[in-house]
């Protein structure tokens, strides 16, 4: 694939930034932690991550916006464009040595995702989309998956911890969706999950309770594979509700029905 100039460099700093999470995460036992919240840590490998990304993506953009997991929000001299970037989605994994994490790179204009990467450092596959040019794995095009029933379908989704107020409304549905489906997984983070989907290794993913960061470069890579991606709540935003389904056009009108409980 022969991405823009953009592209380019969201993969360059993905790539850069991977190499210094793969590091440390053969270290993992060693890294030094703190808690930030209930069940989410921050390290140093996390920030330093971030730092690679913004200097590689700041220095070639300098004047568009930043949104970041670690670095905040920074509005550019470009106000139409902004760089949308999670470091390190997976933090707990790669604190518990499982190689399931991924950088997360988006770029939004004018409210819209035109280009991301999801890469998973660990495997070294590298999950990219243009808006109107296809969504990539390495060198090979993805297609979401072809499945038209529900009970042939895989699924996955996140499951809240550390006491979070929506587990109720996650034990509902997998109370709906889970009697008539292939599975559900919880492997623990969101970007990788929308990236299987968008590879057809999922049939669909649906979760509450993200950030912009987590679903950025999701949408447009499963969009640009094929497949379908919109907020929970139809009159809502996912980016700013934290709430998506997604899934391919086959199953997707049964599938978000069951999410929405409509």
């Amino acid at each position: 694939m022969e991405g823009s100039a953009n592209l380019n460099v969201m993969i360059k700093a993905a790539r850069m930034a991977g190499r210094s999470l793969v590091k440390d995460f053969r270290e993992v036992e060693n890294l030094q932690v703190s808690m930030k919240g209930a069940g989410d840590f921050v390290s140093k490998a996390d920030i330093a991550a971030e730092k690679i990304i913004r200097d590689i993506l700041m220095e070639a953009r300098p004047n568009y916006g930043w949104l970041a997991e670690e670095g905040g929000e920074a509005e550019g001299k470009d106000p139409t464009r902004r760089w949308i970037v999670d470091p390190l989605d997976g933090t707990t994994n790669f604190l518990h040595g499982l190689p399931h994490w991924a950088i997360s790179i988006a770029l939004e204009h004018k409210g819209e995702i035109v280009a991301g990467v999801i890469y998973d450092a660990a495997k070294d596959e590298m999950f990219m989309a243009e808006k109107g040019e296809g969504a990539w794995l390495n060198q090979s095009r993805l297609r979401v998956s072809a499945r038209g029933r529900m009970i042939e379908s895989l699924f996955a989704t996140g499951l809240p911890f550390g006491g979070r107020a929506d587990l109720p409304e996650t034990l509902q549905d997998l109370a709906r969706i889970l009697p008539g489906c292939a599975g559900i997984r919880r492997l623990g983070a969101a970007a990788l999950d929308m990236a299987y989907v968008a590879a057809g290794r999922y049939d669909g993913f649906w979760e509450r309770g993200l950030h912009p960061w987590d679903l950025a470069a999701g949408i447009v890579i499963v969009r640009e594979a094929g497949g379908f991606v919109e907020p929970i709540n139809p009159q809502g935003s996912a980016l700013a509700d934290g709430e998506i389904v997604a899934s391919n056009e086959a199953i997707f009108e049964k599938f978000s029905g069951l999410v929405r409980n409509s």
